[in-house]
């Protein structure tokens, strides 16, 4: 609120102004046929209706005091009262308003932004069609277990709708539509329950596992005066502290893990907080046991040399124990499935099999991310990174001398294992390192050498969509190096989400790097707006093979199993004809736009002016032309 408790535009002066504008231009008619005149009607009293104090007000108070700092919305008349009370009554600052050209971005960079901030952004979202629009990414950040607190804007009432917008876009069951991948919903019938939900929704989505929310904001609620009103209060938040895993299945868990010759860890979404990474280096170096990091969450360092993540498949077949630490698709990881037209499944492991996940604590039935059934030997049903502290002192009390020798020496060989994965994929880099379109290795090659020296964040997945090349290649050695993917796999989610990353990474100063695939990117260019007009720092590189690429090998695998050829797959797949300019288009929404880069030369000179831009406050997209992958 601003210290004077008034807004900055006083309600009353702004439609006296209006009004003195209208007297004072007046408008002459043509004059009418006699025929045509009519007589005079009778003189209708206008009254303009103010009041300088609307429900709208004290909802900024509630989100004032739950410490947001930005809402992303693409504005809609749904919550056109908490708008205006926003931008004049709270002063347009925590929460900032921060202009999106679509719903599906508000909410994927709520879900970047809290990969590195730790904390939900506020977004708001019209109506029925507003909603519609933001639902896969609400789906994305669902599967990825990440809060964003989400006000709906809707007129329940239908004796108050004011156009057949108004009837259009509302509904009776706003959040119905998303009730399946959200956590909580509540429709507040006034400001006190208002208030009551608002912290209650955020204490939920905090609480592990986390999934965004849904408020409804009714527009009559927002609008109605509350001048002299006393009742108005705001519960004080409080926090759930994540379920930790009970001592009896730890300390069997522990015994497990010491006994094990063979164990392996594999890191899914565990690193809820920074503080996940150190548990995880502290449990893999007291065992020397080797890490399998999925890339869903920046878990443990990719040049440790317990990283062995490059070799995942031969330490899981040799196995004697597998943990399982958030891990999303366990069966997938310890079975082979056969991608021919008759689906098989088979067994890669005789190990035992352990997991500490709070998975099975928010699990639903329709929308079914949850991947195939694993029976397990030990299942510990609790937050993993709340689990590993007490884990890890289990651990500590059960190792002998004998044992600490032994795993010294299991630690010395998979040093060796770790150091000759790296050696190979520096060989493998250098294949088609003169191409032209540039390799997708070349184009990572490059940038890490302009970034090794920055303080930087990659905002972008480490994925098959440029084959692990940044994991494979780059030193990711701090807890905010890389924030993992979409959990959903929903297009569009990319740039977005990288702008939301950038957002947050500005007050830290850091370098925020976006590798862009170029299908992704035409969900929902409009964020490169939002970016140029927030002044948000971002270097986008786009990694441009002008198709859907995955999809095409999609295509192509049907296309064999039917024996037909893949000579015809760029069918429907490719987008070439005509090429995208990226840098024109960035250039369209006033950002710096270079290329399109083809020539590997070329791709450095420009990676390092696009990098003084960005330090220098402004976002900038670099057009690079790539091999597929």
């Amino acid at each position: 609120m601003l210290e004077s408790g008034k807004p900055l535009v006083g309600r009353r002066s702004f439609l006296s102004n209006a009004a003195a504008f209208a007297a004072a231009a007046p408008v002459t008619l043509p004059a009418l046929e006699p025929s045509a005149v009519q007589e005079p009607a009778t003189p209708t009293h206008v009254e303009v209706q103010t009041t300088e104090r609307p429900g709208a007000d004290f909802m900024i108070d509630v989100f004032k005091a739950l410490g947001f700092e930005y809402l992303c919305a693409n504005p809609g008349s749904a919550f056109r009262g908490i708008h205006e009370s926003v931008i004049n009554y709270g002063g347009n600052t925590k929460p900032e308003f921060i202009t999106c050209c679509h719903e599906e971005s508000s909410v994927a960079m709520g879900h970047g932004y809290f990969k590195v901030e730790g904390k939900p952004m506020l977004v708001f979202a019209h109506g029925t069609v507003g909603l519609q629009h933001a639902s896969m990414a609400v789906y994305n950040a669902y599967c990825d277990r990440v809060p964003v607190f989400i006000v709906l804007g809707n007129n329940l009432n239908a004796a108050t709708r004011r156009s057949s917008v108004d009837w259009l876009h509302s509904v009776q069951d706003a959040a119905g539509l998303v009730r399946d991948f959200t956590k909580f919903d509540d429709a507040p019938v006034s400001l006190p329950q208002f208030a009551e939900s608002a912290v209650r929704a955020y204490k939920i989505a905090m609480t592990a596992p986390s999934a965004p929310v849904v408020l409804v904001a009714d527009a009559e609620l927002s609008e109605v005066p509350i001048v002299g009103r006393t009742d108005l209060v705001i519960p004080k938040l409080g926090f759930t502290a994540p379920p930790a895993g009970d001592s009896a299945s730890v300390n069997e868990l522990a015994g497990m893990l010491v006994q094990a010759e063979s164990p392996v860890i594999l890191a899914g979404r565990l690193a809820r907080t920074h503080a996940g990474m150190a548990h995880l280096l502290e449990l893999a170096e007291l065992l020397q046991a080797p890490v399998v990091d999925s890339g869903q969450r920046m878990n443990f360092p990719n040049r440790h040399p317990l990283n062995l993540s490059g070799s995942s498949r031969t330490l899981i077949e040799n196995a004697d124990l597998i943990l399982g630490l958030e891990t999303v698709d366990f069966y997938g990881t310890v079975n082979n499935i056969s991608r021919q037209m008759e689906y098989k499944s088979r067994p890669i492991t005789k190990a035992k099999l352990a997991s500490i996940s709070a998975g099975d604590r928010l699990a639903k039935s329709n929308y079914q991310e949850f991947q195939r059934y694993q029976a397990l030997d030990l299942d510990i049903a609790a937050d993993a990174e709340a689990t590993l502290p007490s884990l890890v002192e289990a651990v500590r009390r059960q190792i002998t001398g004998d044992k600490k020798r032994a795993f010294d020496a299991r630690g010395v060989k998979l040093a060796e294992q770790h150091a000759s994965n790296l050696e190979q994929a520096r060989l493998d880099a250098s294949y088609a390192w003169d191409a032209c379109p540039v390799s997708v290795a070349r184009l990572c090659s490059e940038l890490w050498a302009q970034i090794r020296h920055e303080d930087w964040c990659l905002a972008s997945g480490s994925n098959i969509f440029v084959s692990n090349w940044p994991m494979r290649l780059w030193d990711f050695d701090k807890p905010y190096r890389h924030v993992g993917g979409s959990g959903g796999a929903g297009m569009g989610y990319g740039a977005p989400s990288a702008v939301g990353v950038a957002l947050a990474n500005r007050k830290y100063g850091r370098l925020t790097v976006n590798i862009q695939t170029d299908g992704d990117l035409m969900y929902a260019p409009g964020v490169l707006w939002t970016a140029a007009h927030h002044r948000i720092p971002l270097l986008t590189v786009m990694h441009n093979n002008r198709a859907y690429h995955q999809e095409q090998m999609e295509v192509q695998v049907m296309a064999n199993e039917h024996n037909r050829g893949i000579t015809r797959t760029s069918i429907g797949t490719h987008l070439n004809d005509p090429p995208i300019d990226y840098a024109k288009l960035a250039q369209s929404m006033g950002m710096m736009g270079i290329g399109p880069i083809e020539k590997p030369e070329d791709l450095a000179p420009a990676l390092r002016r696009g990098i003084e831009i960005v330090k220098g406050g402004e976002p900038v997209l670099i057009d690079v032309v790539t091999q597929p992958r």
